[in-house]
């Protein structure tokens, strides 16, 4: 598009428009490296020159369709001076420099014009694409519909940039131009090319942080028992196969090798450092590191975040200045990382050895349990793949773990140790998608209340504690109260195969141990196939081993649980080689429970075969089940995204504006938030396809006969106000009045009822709705979480039981499904006791409604349908209540952020 020296923005100084903060986003580039977003300033007049200046001039010709060598003050004043409403820019800003603009202009009320210009110096880098991210998402805030751009058929980078976004672009030539235009409404294939632009540019960011050819340790030190020391030996002793550079500021040599005072006069390409100073000698040693280039730091030094509010402080600009740089940093207050690919045999941690190569990949927050955690993996036998403690989880997080672990072939399983999660939503969304190829087991503490551990900087949740839960096992995440349960699990999915069913054989030489197992089969709601094969206590391996063979043998069993008590001491070695053998030949899930072992391994021509044995049959229980219930959800088809009929998300909009006050009114807060009245909610509603029943308010017996006439007999009525109408000392609602004299004398039972003041309120008058189950269909928006769906049947179920289940969206149809079925009253539904089935469809439908609503209008923080009628044809909304508020910053919005 060639926007320039033509537009006058005329000689009046417009007013200053509100600027709009929440699009500020640090990025994860194609390579790995950062760059900060946000919207441009007055201010930014100079840089933009100079960004201008420095483009090549074909570059120049490719944005302007004419040469250019220097942008006037005129034009400068445009470009930067915008209303951030219907002109919009953002700025791609690396090491203070402007590195990208993006722009665009109304032309229409739902049709912008779109522009990039991208430094020649950073082409190819995945600018264009992550500005056009952004700029879809704050012209969807500003309700445009619809991009088009023009540009010259040479500029082929740019023209590839909108065609590979995922949009159905159409274009035409014309005179030497090539249009496009594209809607910009998210669709599934953008989602999914945005997603994978996201997991390629994190994936690398950390393979860059685990695999790097040289690694600087600041605050290096031969002083035994510092940490710096520590640091130092054990990248030493690990055999790093890169080059080790220590710095300290007055030493000559460290480690037996050459020291340096800062890590600029190494001289040579640093890929990561590792600092151990001072907090406030952290700010000046990060600059060092931009200067010479260094792509990643970890940070193990203390009196960050959990120090307290100057700790805060300090740990913001750390993230900041870090990231404006195009580095990502581990920690701070970090135990460190490692890797035990043998290409890098990388210890950049506190942990004195380096663990032994396996499959697991291993992720802990907590510092403190750093040690505690490897441990634990040694002793059970677990070999890892990379271990990472985030610490205060500054920067660097589960969810840029996950990113990498996805594709890394040298991890099967992934375990998480979460003190906190910052953005459960990516996480769900990431979860979801890796854990269809590898298992991922989360520990998350604090779970009264959602504590927040000190140093970790995450927003309050106002969720029901039931939503984490919800929200993993709707990823297929699975989830243990404990780091026991959690390698008890690992054990499992390291060394033996997924079952096949819920079907288990159990072999032991003791009653009491078969009745042990029975019974925990039974309360982990796995099925016992057949009565426990039992050998004689004293029975030897041969013997013991037929007994297995009978049990694997059996079609009807998908997993065998073995346990043997020995008469006098532990099992001998023929024993233990009998399970191993026979287990490795079956091909089925085989779990042991021997008294002083934690594995049985066979070496055989399929190579090293364990079962992980377990010291009580309860703990192998609880295991499997768990693996079985993540195996299930493995096989399931996990459905489609939700997208009913007649959803209209710009109309929807329209009323939202309307209410807070236009699209710069932010003043609204979630604390303070506006409920909408009846017509409000009906029109918000219908944008979706969602009618709310008939309803008329009465304030006195004629107004009520007035409007039951209009509306037709029989009626219902009930208080107005909503409490009284929830109170269990008063019936609330009378149902089939059929004429006036009946309703006025309901109407005059119900003023007798209470003397409460809610009865000024008046009464609510309605057609009678069709019989059926009455439940209740809600949204809230959680500053934590994003937007929470919620189902439940109306009444004790929710009132005295709290039978409520919870997903968080987008959701598929799958999910839909099942959070229908999940509450325990859900049978009431389904033809419970000869009572008819109902409109379970009809029901689903509404769920994904409401589910498109709250994923799209982040401003409605709290939605209720209640009741809401399941009849047996159809389903009716009796009641509908709203409130919006002007959010704050929603995580994982459809535009990338490192977040």
């Amino acid at each position: 598009m060639a926007d320039g020296a033509a537009d006058d923005a005329g000689s009046a100084a417009p007013p200053e428009p509100s600027y709009p903060g929440h699009w500020a986003a640090d990025v994860v580039l194609r390579d790995g490296a950062t760059a900060h977003l946000r919207p441009i300033r007055p201010e930014d007049a100079e840089a933009l020159q100079a960004f201008h200046v420095a483009q090549s001039p074909e570059s120049i010709y490719l944005r302007f369709f004419a040469p250019m060598p220097r942008l006037s003050d005129r034009d400068l004043r445009r470009f930067t001076r915008v209303d951030h409403v219907d002109r919009v820019a953002l700025v791609a800003v690396v090491g203070g420099l402007i590195v990208g603009v993006g722009r665009f202009d109304r032309t229409a009320p739902r049709l912008a014009e779109v522009a990039f210009n991208i430094s020649d110096s950073h082409q190819g880098r995945g600018l264009g694409s992550v500005l056009l991210e952004h700029l879809a998402a704050a012209a969807l805030e500003r309700g445009i519909q619809r991009f088009e751009a023009e540009v010259l058929p040479q500029n082929r980078k740019m023209v590839g940039v909108f065609r590979d976004a995922g949009y159905e672009v159409s274009n035409h030539y014309d005179d030497g131009v090539i249009s496009l235009s594209f809607d910009i409404d998210p669709t599934e294939r953008s989602m999914a090319v945005m997603a994978a632009r996201e997991h390629r540019a994190e994936a690398a960011s950390l393979a860059g942080l685990l695999h790097p050819r040289s690694v600087a340790v600041i605050g290096a030190t031969d002083t035994e028992g510092t940490i710096g020391e520590a640091l130092m030996t054990n990248l030493l002793a690990g055999g790093f196969t890169g080059e080790v550079y220590p710095v300290h500021r007055s030493a000559s040599v460290v480690g037996g090798l050459d020291a340096h005072p800062d890590v600029t006069s190494i001289g040579r390409p640093v890929d990561l450092a590792v600092i151990a100073v001072p907090a406030a000698a952290v700010a000046g040693v990060l600059a060092q590191c931009a200067e010479a280039g260094v792509r990643g730091v970890v940070v193990v030094s203390g009196g960050f975040a959990e120090s307290g509010a100057d700790g805060v402080r300090l740990q913001t600009e750390l993230v900041s200045a870090a990231r404006a740089q195009g580095m990502r940093v581990v920690g701070p207050h970090s135990f460190g990382m490692l890797s035990t690919d043998p290409e890098v045999r990388l210890n950049v941690s506190l942990a004195p050895e380096l663990p032994e190569a396996g499959r697991l990949g291993l992720f802990s927050q907590s510092g403190a349990l750093g040690v505690a955690v490897l441990s634990a993996a040694a002793r059970r036998g677990l070999g890892l793949s990379v271990f990472v403690s985030a610490g205060n989880r500054a920067d660097v997080s589960g969810n840029d773990l996950l990113q990498f672990w996805e594709d890394d072939p040298r991890t099967d399983v992934v375990c998480l140790y979460l003190e906190s999660v910052g953005n459960p939503r990516k996480f769900s969304r990431v979860a979801r998608r890796i854990s269809r190829l590898k298992p991922v087991v989360v520990v998350k503490s604090g779970t009264s209340g959602y504590g927040v551990p000190a140093g970790h900087v995450v927003r309050r949740s106002r969720a029901p504690r039931e939503a984490f839960d919800a929200m993993l096992r709707q990823a297929g995440v699975v989830r243990t109260e404990n780091i026991h349960q959690m390698f008890d699990v690992a054990q499992l999915l390291v060394n033996q195969p997924l079952p096949a069913g819920r079907r288990i054989g159990v072999v032991t030489n003791s009653d009491a141990l078969a009745s042990l197992v029975a019974d925990a089969l039974i309360s982990w709601d796995l099925d016992l196939v057949r009565d426990p094969i039992t050998v004689h206590t004293e029975a030897d391996a041969a013997t013991f081993g037929a007994a297995l063979q009978q049990a694997f043998s059996d079609p009807e069993t998908d997993a065998v649980i073995t346990s043997f008590i020995p008469p006098i001491a532990a099992p001998g070695n023929d024993l233990v080689e009998q399970v191993a053998s026979v287990s490795a030949n079956s091909g089925k899930t085989t779990l042991a429970c021997f008294v002083g072992i934690r594995e049985v391994t066979h070496e055989g021509m399929r190579g090293s075969q364990t079962v992980p044995a377990y010291p009580t049959p309860e703990d192998a229980v609880r295991a499997l089940a768990a693996v079985t219930r993540y195996a299930e959800w493995r096989r399931r088809d996990q459905g489609t995204l939700v997208d009913p009929a007649g959803c209209d998300q710009l109309t929807a909009r329209i009323v939202v504006e309307e209410v807070l006050g236009g699209a710069d009114a932010r003043e609204t807060s979630q604390h303070d938030p506006v409920t909408l009245d009846p017509d409000q909610t009906a029109r918000l509603l219908a944008a979706y396809g969602i009618q709310v029943w008939p309803t008329a308010s009465a304030a006195t017996p004629d107004d009520a006969v007035r409007v039951a006439d209009a509306m037709g007999w029989p009626v219902a009525v009930k208080y107005a106000d909503k409490r009284l109408r929830e109170r269990r000392d008063v019936v609330g609602v009378r149902l089939g009045v059929v004429d006036a004299a009946a309703l006025r004398l309901e109407l005059e039972a119900m003023a007798a009822d209470t003397e409460d003041p809610a009865l000024e309120a008046g009464f609510l008058v309605q057609p009678m709705a069709p019989s059926g189950v009455p439940v209740v269909v809600s949204s809230m928006e959680d500053p934590l979480f994003g937007p929470i769906v919620s189902f439940g049947l109306a009444g004790d179920a929710i009132d005295l039981l709290d039978d409520v289940a919870h997903r968080i969206p987008p959701l598929t149809d799958v999910d839909v499904h099942d959070l229908v079925r999940s509450v325990k009253a859900s049978p009431r539904l389904f033809g419970y006791r000869g009572t008819p089935a109902l409109d379970v469809t009809g029901l689903e439908d509404l769920v994904a409604r409401v589910s498109r609503l709250a994923d799209e209008l982040p401003e409605v923080v709290d939605l209720v349908l209640e009741p809401v009628v399941v009849g047996q044809d159809r389903v009716c909304v009796l009641w509908a209540g709203v409130r919006l508020a002007r959010p704050p910053d929603r995580r994982d919005t459809g535009s990338r952020r490192a977040l």
